[in-house]
């Protein structure tokens, strides 16, 4: 007479408790235990016995067991590691309340903002204390960070347009990113740089020689990523007409071309208007004020400034402007556009959200103070 094996526990999922398994599959920063107990429950509740699913997921059948068992009598619950032992907690819960209503509430007579220092000498705790804390909390005093709210009253309209060149480009026309990053200084650090060696970084002298500057006129095919630049010494009208007389012989003529500009007074000139009219395949596209951050150039500038200028020494303005044309040269060589994912209506959503945050923190005194001005 056979073996009589160990009883199979059936395992039946509702919808939710499948979709959740299925997330902690798919995601990315869940623990891979957490992972593998959900394939195991998963495989399951597909009818597997434990000796097919500790097979395909190359386990030990006990641990297949373990799992299945604990997800019957507990169901998501029981897929969780239970609490370990340790030393019991010291600090109370009203001494972490105290902590995080002063951090956000308060601040030191001598400072803009708490250290961990001076906020556990004044609750009396440990500096490694307060660390924790702030970190459960997700609390960073000594970060801040700048916003500037658009005052445009065709905010909404200027968004709509622009956020929908980038996903919906039109046919027959290319839609090109231009503005000037201008006052680029060429420095020269006044002592020569000291390379880099194992355990210690590359040095430099804070201080450096001025050798003038220049202004670099970029405009970028959002559909390519291919840069079209040049240097000028000069940051005017002038200037401007020149770099858009060469993006008209650079863009096939059958092609319409869609400019996205700032509101630089430097576009808007008469001059500027004139010859805009005179071309009817150029259509302007204005951003908001307040609002570079929707110009896609303006992405491939900050690229420009980490990759070649911040840490770059130039002893004249001819090098500087080589090595810029070197880096232009080096971006179209191997292009690769900027893809844009967030719509319109995410976009004056998330806005939404922080008007409505930051009138609800600040009130009524902020209101009143703005208006003041």
């Amino acid at each position: 007479m056979g073996r009589q094996g160990r009883r199979l526990v059936p395992v039946q999922l509702t919808g939710a408790e499948r979709e959740a398994l299925g997330r902690f599959v798919r995601r990315r920063k869940t623990a891979q235990q957490l992972a593998l107990r959900s394939r195991i429950v998963l495989r399951s509740a597909d009818g597997l016995s434990n000796r097919e699913v500790a097979k395909q997921l190359r386990v030990h059948e006990a641990t297949v067991c373990k799992w299945r068992g604990r997800f019957v009598r507990k169901r998501l619950d029981g897929l969780l590691d239970h609490p370990r032992p340790g030393a019991p907690r010291k600090i109370s819960d009203e001494t972490v309340e105290r902590m995080v209503t002063m951090t956000l509430e308060s601040t030191p007579s001598d400072a803009t903002h708490w250290s961990t220092r001076d906020l556990a000498k004044r609750i009396g705790v440990s500096q490694s204390t307060v660390c924790r804390v702030w970190r459960a909390f997700n609390l960073q005093p000594h970060r801040v960070e700048t916003f500037r709210l658009s005052n445009d009253p065709l905010f909404v309209e200027k968004v709509r347009d622009i956020v929908g060149l980038y996903m919906n480009p039109p046919n027959h026309a290319v839609v090109l990113c231009v503005d000037e990053k201008s006052q680029i200084q060429a420095l020269e650090r006044a002592q020569p740089l000291l390379p880099m060696r194992p355990g210690q970084p590359e040095r430099r002298t804070h201080d450096y020689l001025r050798h003038g500057t220049t202004t670099l006129f970029a405009a970028l095919d959002v559909a390519t990523g291919e840069v079209m630049g040049e240097c000028y010494r000069r940051h005017r009208s002038l200037e401007f007409r020149r770099f858009l007389r060469q993006i008209d012989k650079a863009v096939p003529a059958d092609l319409d071309v869609h400019l996205i500009l700032d509101n630089y007074a430097t576009h808007k000139t008469p001059a500027v208007q004139r010859w805009l009219a005179k071309r009817p395949r150029f259509h302007v596209h204005y951003t908001p004020t307040y609002s570079s951050w929707l110009n896609l150039v303006e992405r491939w500038f900050a690229w420009l400034s980490e990759r070649k200028l911040k840490r770059a020494s130039h002893r004249s303005t001819r090098e500087l402007e080589h090595d810029i044309r070197a880096f232009l040269q080096h971006t179209n060589q191997h292009p690769k556009p900027f893809i844009w994912t967030k719509s319109a209506d995410q976009i004056l959503a998330s806005i939404r959200r922080f008007c409505q945050y930051t009138l609800e923190t600040q009130g009524k005194d902020w209101r009143t103070s703005d208006s003041g001005h």
